[in-house]
């Protein structure tokens, strides 16, 4: 009989295995993206990333006969647990075939951990947290992900749910096409000037000379206006740090835009290229020369993903997100983009998901974050309350 087991990832060799599972899963699937490797082991904290500085990760690898089937990583996120007073874990990175068993004996294995460790409840998947990869795919298989978005097998969701797991929230990727822009171009510059004229707004793209600050800039607006968005929990000073370094050589500053008043940032707007056609290419490998084909001649990228739209709490009701977006247009048709996709927007983000939808921008897929253990009771529960 086939022997299964679960083992805590611990020497060199395991780590290697669980690591190379996807692309033995994943082989001859023309959807799928391999990571970018460096990054990926950061995320693993199989080498160091700031995350881990409050943060607590334990590898699960799955073999049969000693060969890899699954993987699963269990998570403490303390930043999560003291901001919402919650004793809640969460699971990522996870990978199976199609077995049952497998994928339960996975979370098995984790939540004995988690018990340890005075855990109560679990969410995920998170790759590590929400301010990265997050969600499982469950509509939209029919082509790749966009930059920075998960992919997975089409099971996956029917094998966490039969663990046990629950819907907690979903999350959509909406997609336009530069040809839906005539329609509402107009009337966007109207409203965004109406904006700009009232409250005596300044819209630009960030600035070249000052990339460090301005990427700072971003990323500190980022941190404060999501602070009554489910799930939320802000970067620490070194993953923005961390985050501000690999962002600098992929960001575009005619795909950007920053808000002021009286010459201070209230918000901001960026989209990143989709360079996942050459993460692919490259095989998610930056060394020797990968890095080189990843970042050639950006101009041939005529993709974008409109990742982050963020203004301060205090000037969430004026508009802000209308001349945001009014000043990138003109620039993201000069680039030669054709399709954007805006995501992700939690469904509960009512206001987000109703602007889009009016636009004309189509759901093209469609991401799901999984509760096990306890019903959410917390500031979480709250917050979907008032949203409902």
């Amino acid at each position: 009989m086939a022997q299964l087991e679960v083992i805590r990832v611990a020497s060199r060799g395991e780590r290697k295995q669980f690591f190379d599972l996807p692309w033995d899963l994943y082989r001859g699937d023309p959807n799928w993206i391999p990571p970018i490797r460096l990054v990926q082991k950061e995320l693993l904290n199989f080498k160091r990333h700031p995350f881990y500085d409050d943060a607590e990760i334990r590898h699960f690898l799955a073999r049969i006969d000693g060969k890899p089937v699954g993987r699963l990583a269990a998570i403490i996120n303390h930043a999560h647990n003291r901001q919402y007073d919650e004793k809640r874990g969460f699971f990522g990175f996870f990978e199976s075939i199609d077995d049952q068993e497998v994928a339960n004996k996975l979370f098995d294995a984790a939540l004995d951990w988690f018990a340890s460790e005075g855990i109560e409840a679990v969410r995920g998947p998170a790759n590590p947290s929400l301010n990265y990869e997050v969600g499982l795919l469950i509509e939209g298989f029919d082509d790749p992900p966009w930059f920075m978005m998960t992919y997975n097998k089409p099971y996956y969701g029917r094998l966490i749910e039969g663990f046990g797991f629950r819907k907690a929230q979903d999350m959509y990727a909406f997609w336009g096409h530069v040809g839906m822009l005539k329609e509402v171009s107009q009337k966007v510059n109207d409203l965004s000037q109406i904006v700009i004229d009232r409250f005596g707004l300044v819209c630009r793209p960030m600035n070249v000379k000052r990339f460090n600050e301005e990427i700072a800039t971003f990323l500190e607006i980022y941190n404060r206006s999501l602070v009554s968005t489910w799930g939320f929990v802000p970067m620490s000073a070194g993953e923005v740090k961390k985050q501000a370094a690999g962002m600098k050589q992929m960001i575009v500053p005619e795909l950007t835009t920053v808000a002021e008043v009286d010459g201070k940032p209230i918000g901001t707007m960026f989209g990143l290229l989709d360079f996942n056609p050459r993460i692919k290419a490259i095989d998610g490998k930056l060394f020797p020369f990968g890095f080189l084909k990843l970042l050639r001649n950006k101009k041939e990228l005529k993709r974008v993903r409109l990742i982050s739209t963020n203004v301060l709490p205090e000037f969430q009701s004026w508009g802000v997100g209308i001349a945001l977006v009014s000043r990138l247009v003109p620039d993201a048709l000069a680039w030669g983009i054709q399709e954007a996709e805006f995501s992700w927007v939690l469904e509960s983000n009512d206001l987000s998901f109703k602007t889009l939808k009016k636009g004309g921008a189509k759901i093209s897929k469609q991401y799901r974050v999984y509760d096990f253990g306890p019903p959410d009771t917390t500031a979480n529960a709250k917050f979907m309350k008032q949203e409902e």
